[in-house]
């Protein structure tokens, strides 16, 4: 498979994976052949970038670190519960801590695949995205920072719902000044009426706007007062909305590895040091699929990964066709001195 741009995919050409709708519905399934109205309607509903089956990568398989029936299963447990909040109705705490349980039972039994985030977002399903991918990076930072099973589980289901004061519509008559009516405040107050979560999953909530250096939201804590969870959440927050376009300031997605920069040039100022070293190692920088230059000015596809070095993947390069057709792959890893030069997305 290839990880493609929309604008570069032709009619005929054939769906790597599947696109999901925000309930966890199945809007197109993998295998299917693309025609110029199913593209468009892509393109509308706010589709960027797709994997598609490349005869040339067809061995070429995405590991992912939860099941696609886990995936379902949290969007939907996810838009029920907003869909309930919007409304002005109760939700169960319990339907979300058995889709966590599952979740975790997942990221535990693959906790050495690298995180490749790079489902396919719609305008639709962006929120619930979002959602899935922090509580997946902030589980698999905690994971690796040796938090027992109860820690994790409360950090999941804290990232998990991180925005959920997002769903609390403000009187429009509301100051959007007042630090009690920033979302991270609304979240918190719905949350911690919810006995059967522990009071960390509010502040998870409360706080993962909060800065380092004192510059975050709502109260402008800084350092030690910052929770250690809100702090991982911090991190894994905004490497998705800068990945997924909503942290860029422009709307443009930025590409992994210019998130991961980004991130790194924050170290110690906005985010946790630590934090940022735990989350380069389970983080792919080039994901699986992605079309990139090489030094040696080669083309190539990312074909596979190494744990521990995110940034060094293998790539495959075609040269030729038909007979004439030459195939090589470079080892980043023992290749030492050829590196990617430039994604070609």
């Amino acid at each position: 498979m290839r990880f493609m741009s929309v604008e570069d995919i032709e009619p005929g050409q054939l769906l790597g994976r599947t696109v999901y709708s925000a309930n966890g519905t199945v809007l197109l399934s993998a295998g299917v052949q693309l025609t110029v109205y199913m593209i468009s309607t892509l393109k509308r509903i706010g589709v960027t970038m797709l994997y598609i089956k490349d005869a040339d990568f067809e061995d070429v398989e995405i590991e992912d670190v939860i099941s696609e029936a886990t995936k379902q299963a949290v969007f939907r447990e996810m838009s029920e519960t907003l869909e309930s909040i919007r409304s002005g109705k109760d939700w169960s705490t319990r339907k979300i801590s058995t889709s966590v349980d599952t979740l975790l039972t997942d990221v535990l039994n693959n906790k050495e695949v690298l995180l490749q985030l790079t489902e396919i977002r719609t305008a639709d399903n962006a929120d619930y995205i979002h959602a899935v991918n922090v509580c997946l990076l902030s589980s698999m930072i905690g994971l690796n920072m040796g938090l027992n099973y109860s820690q994790l589980k409360d950090l999941a289901i804290g990232s998990l719902l991180h925005d959920i004061g997002k769903s609390i519509s403000l009187p429009d008559d509301a100051d959007r000044n007042d630090p009690k009516n920033h979302h991270t405040w609304r979240g918190f107050e719905l949350l911690k009426h919810k006995r059967e979560f522990n009071l960390l999953i509010a502040h998870t909530a409360l706080q993962h706007h909060e800065r380092l250096n004192g510059s975050g939201l709502p109260r402008g804590l800084d350092h030690e007062a910052i929770h250690l969870f809100a702090k991982i959440v911090a991190v894994a927050n905004m490497y998705d909305n800068l990945i997924g376009g909503g942290g860029t300031g422009e709307g443009r997605a930025m590409l992994p590895h210019e998130a991961c920069e980004k991130l790194m040039a924050s170290s110690e100022q906005e985010l946790d040091h630590e934090i940022l070293i735990e989350f380069t190692r389970i983080v792919s920088v080039y994901p699986t699929g992605t079309s990139v230059r090489l030094s040696t000015k080669e083309t190539g596809v990312v074909v596979s990964q190494h744990r521990g070095l995110p940034g060094r993947p293998v790539v495959r390069v075609i040269r030729g066709a038909g007979e004439d057709i030459d195939v090589k792959e470079v080892d980043l890893a023992r290749e030492t001195t050829l590196f990617i030069e430039a994604v070609l997305a």
